[in-house]
């Protein structure tokens, strides 16, 4: 049976275009007929079902010609690796076919670079070893990896109640909007990883917002990950899902992704090479720790959160909503003042002499607000006020003649100030919205909210630093409006969920640690509320979460979300695993494993039981790690693909499930 690549390469022979006069295949002429997006050569490709669901992205029911993957696999180095290819190979570095000297962006190097790691996050999934599939020599597993999967033990979450959700004969099982987009907020438990790309036929290119603060790699992570990856291995697991992640975002779609600095550095650089250099948006840091931490003598106040859009036509709101009382308030609004002087330019008869003029205070008229009345004409009785020197340096106003005529008493005018006594002409300042910073240092972003928070919904600590809702509101407020969709795929605690409902945005969110049941959902639950009637009481009443940005959003619960699972296979084998005790339960999984799991095709049940005496010799953490080798990782959970096989025992249920979750989009 041909390979991929063999199978490719028969292929595009069958055009007499792409041939030299030897009958070898040229990449040029391939390449330059990809570019066009000729006819004869899309048709080629679409003949096999394989090259068309690798090339192809199927929007309704058009088939769109992904141009640039497949120039990429045919510049690849290892495609038609003719004696030329390997000489240009050897005389100069190139990357992904160009030389470093044609590529303006930096590029990250590392020894995984070229593989997909699948990357297990608990804690326990340290004690296994990480498998890397390399995207060149195992491209058909990494295939069968991302397939999408089977989703079982569904559930709906409503302010009414929890119930599991069933497909009911003649009627839609998710809502959709007229372009047959899922309108429901989802939860998947399971790898992010498998997840996202069984997120991709459903909404690619749907997503607005993309939010994530995965592990630090610090080996002392706050969601309880296996955060102990090197930093080869960590940038491989997240080079694999900031690219998935990207195919969900919408062109004018954004991604924030928060860290510390650690990895600051590397991921910048990864992001710039996934999302391009010229779509970076900005570093934002968030003095999230005002008290600091000393880890290397230098206490440590900030994280990172960086920002980059899918295309320059992203979409970023430059105001963000203050909500805050004002120390002054007039007919017109609440507001504050600042000196109408500029102290950032001097003065001389060159420059700017039209900002050096003096204004007249009438210390006989004070209103309210302890302001005096001023003037620009010269009145007996009444104090000339000039810019005064700073430093030795005269400066000037900020504002010309004509304008302060035109404000005068309405938005500027004069006070005394009580620390020195000096009269001063003041503007007011009636800002009700302020472009986002790139440094965040106000207490709402501080880290002990969040804590605070979860602990008053818990009634105690159930999870490590979780981000304050404020955080997110910022986040969300800034890039997205009503209605989008908002995708976090390292839930944690649920913080963006909680706060893209409150602010009625679709949420999507992946987690694959044990504590979602636990703090996850019931956290969202809190969200939504319960109905209760209390005795003495006519009308039911809603308890909901109404701490974090409930009061500023004016959320009084509602809503609801739906719940589901990657369905496990290997995986559950792996989990046996690694909760046995002994080496007698072990061997009774290895009994269960030959009958039920995928094992790899090297491992020979037979040749192994000829070695048990060994293998009882070994110690008991070896012998995890030997089970965990025989298991084929490609079949952790269960491929969609695979639905009808009897061997998984599907339930009719969760067929109808899967159906309307996959449903092509109308």
């Amino acid at each position: 049976m041909k390979n991929f690549y063999e199978k490719l390469e028969s292929t595009l022979k069958k055009d007499k275009r792409f041939l030299d006069q030897g009958g070898e295949l040229l990449k040029s002429a391939v390449m330059d007929k990809a570019y066009k997006a000729d006819k004869r050569l899309v048709e080629l490709l679409l003949s096999e079902k394989q090259f068309k669901n690798k090339f192809f992205s199927k929007i309704r029911d058009v088939y769109v010609f992904n141009i640039n993957d497949f120039v990429s696999y045919i510049q690849d180095k290892n495609f038609l690796a003719n004696s030329y290819t390997k000489y240009q190979n050897k005389i100069g570095l190139n990357i992904d076919g160009k030389f470093l000297n044609e590529r303006k962006e930096v590029a990250l190097v590392w020894p995984f670079k070229d593989c997909v790691l699948e990357g297990g996050m608990t804690k326990e999934d340290e004690k296994r070893k990480e498998i890397f599939f390399n995207q060149i020599l195992a491209q058909d597993e990494i295939d069968r990896l991302f397939t999408p999967k089977v989703l079982t033990n569904w559930k709906r979450y409503t302010q009414d109640d929890e119930m599991s959700l069933r497909a009911k004969r003649g009627n839609p099982v998710f809502k959709r909007d007229k372009n047959g987009t899922i309108r429901e907020n989802l939860i998947i438990k399971g790898n992010n990883l498998l997840a996202l790309h069984s997120l991709k036929q459903q909404f690619q290119n749907k997503v607005k917002l993309i939010y994530i603060d995965p592990p630090y790699n610090t080996g002392n992570d706050s969601f309880g990950y296996n955060d102990n990856f090197n930093h080869s291995t960590w940038l491989t697991f997240m080079k694999n899902r900031l690219e998935v992640a990207r195919e969900l975002l919408r062109d004018d779609g954004v991604i924030f992704v928060q860290c510390d600095s650690n990895e600051q550095a590397y991921l910048k650089v990864l992001m710039d090479e996934i999302f391009d250099r010229d779509n970076f948006i900005e570093v934002i840091t968030v003095v999230n720790n005002p008290r600091g931490r000393d880890y290397r003598g230098i206490a440590n106040m900030h994280e990172f959160i960086n920002v980059c859009s899918k295309t320059a036509n992203y979409t970023l709101f430059d105001l963000l909503d203050v909500k805050k009382e004002f120390p002054y308030k007039d007919i017109k609004s609440g507001f504050e003042i600042r000196e109408l002087r500029n102290r950032n330019v001097k003065f001389n008869d060159k420059n700017r002499p039209n900002l050096f003029y003096p204004f007249y205070l009438n210390p006989e008229n004070k209103d309210g607000n302890g302001f005096y009345e001023i003037s620009l004409n010269k009145t007996r009785g009444w104090i000339e006020v000039w810019p005064v020197k700073s430093q030795g340096i005269q400066t000037v106003w900020r504002w010309g003649k004509e304008k302060s005529k035109q404000n005068l008493n309405e938005n500027i005018c004069g006070k005394a100030m009580k620390e020195n006594g000096r009269n001063q002409i003041v503007e007011k300042y009636r800002e009700k919205t302020k472009m986002a910073r790139s440094v965040w240092w106000d207490k709402e972003v501080n880290s002990e909210r969040g804590t605070l928070h979860l602990k008053d919904i818990f009634n105690g600590k159930v999870f490590n630093n979780p981000k304050p809702e404020e955080t997110l509101k910022r986040i969300i407020e800034m890039s997205t409006n009503e209605g989008d969709i908002v995708l976090d795929f390292f839930a944690g605690s649920g913080t963006a969920g909680a706060v893209a409902m409150k602010m009625k945005r679709q949420f999507i969110l992946t987690e694959q640690m044990d504590y979602i049941e636990k703090v996850t959902i019931e956290r969202l639950k809190k969200v939504i509320g319960k109905k209760i009637k209390e005795s003495g009481k006519l009308l039911e009443e809603v308890n909901f979460d109404n701490g974090g940005i409930s009061k500023t959003v004016n959320w009084k619960g509602g809503g609801g979300f739906v719940y589901c699972e990657l369905m496990k296979y290997n995986e559950l084998f792996i989990e046996k695993i690694q909760k046995a005790k002994n080496t007698k339960e072990l061997l009774k999984i290895w009994e269960e494993m030959k009958k039920k799991s995928f094992l790899n095709y090297i491992v020979k049940p037979k040749e192994f039981e000829k070695y048990i005496k060994e293998f009882r010799e070994l110690s008991l953490d070896k012998q995890k790690r030997t089970l965990f080798d025989f298991l084929n990782k490609n079949q952790l959970y269960v491929n969609l693909s695979e639905i009808e096989n009897k061997d998984y025992k599907i339930s009719e249920e969760d067929k109808k499930m899967n159906k309307g979750f996959y449903e092509e989009r109308k």
